[in-house]
């Protein structure tokens, strides 16, 4: 959905119980957990948020409040949704003088233990949306080293009008990852 103006609180609840039955996009639906399918460009950033047990709760916590997308140019509706499959979102997203609202649903959650410990999710985009394809975000716990990640991966295409804007769809693409893991680190050193 695009706007020249910010949608209202009224607007965005009325997109996400439109939502409600929406199939997602793309196939295959969860494919994030292994290998992405052919026909798909493919992200994948990582960085590292610190060191230690503690660190690793707080990107826990960030990641369960939505803090990677505490940026200035996009929003998410809701940021207290609960991180548990099915579980819909909006990304509202202010560019090139007018708003954006794109929606996506959990697909799966991620808490593994090990040698790597890892808490995360990945959600898919729903035919409302601009693209289409599946991003997992996941913080890591290294026990060796005591290392903490913060791991984005997705795989995506164009849609709609995105298909006429690619470059720039690509560039919003790349500056939310850069954005995201700047807002993790932000969130995990102010916890």
């Amino acid at each position: 959905m695009f706007r020249l103006s910010k949608p209202s609180p009224d607007i965005i609840h009325a997109f996400l119980v439109a939502q409600k039955d929406q199939q997602f996009s793309y196939d295959p639906v969860g494919a994030s957990r292994a290998t992405a399918p052919d026909g798909y460009v493919i992200d994948h950033k990582r960085v590292q948020l610190g060191v230690g047990s503690a660190v690793f709760e707080r990107a826990k916590d960030a990641l369960r409040q939505w803090k990677m997308f505490d940026m200035s140019w996009l929003e998410l509706c809701w940021p207290n949704v609960p991180i548990v499959a099915g579980s819909t979102v909006a990304v509202e997203v202010h560019h090139l003088g007018f708003w954006s609202l794109n929606a996506c649903r959990i697909v799966y959650t991620i808490e593994e233990r090990g040698a790597i410990e890892k808490y995360g999710f990945a959600y898919g985009t729903l035919f409302d949306h601009s693209e289409m394809g599946e991003e997992r975000f996941t913080v890591e716990f290294h026990a060796q080293g005591e290392t903490v990640w913060y791991d984005i991966y997705a795989f995506s295409r164009p849609r709609r009008l995105a298909r006429l804007t690619y470059p720039f769809a690509r560039a919003l693409q790349k500056r939310f990852a850069s954005d995201s893991k700047k807002a993790m680190q932000r969130a995990v050193e102010q916890a």
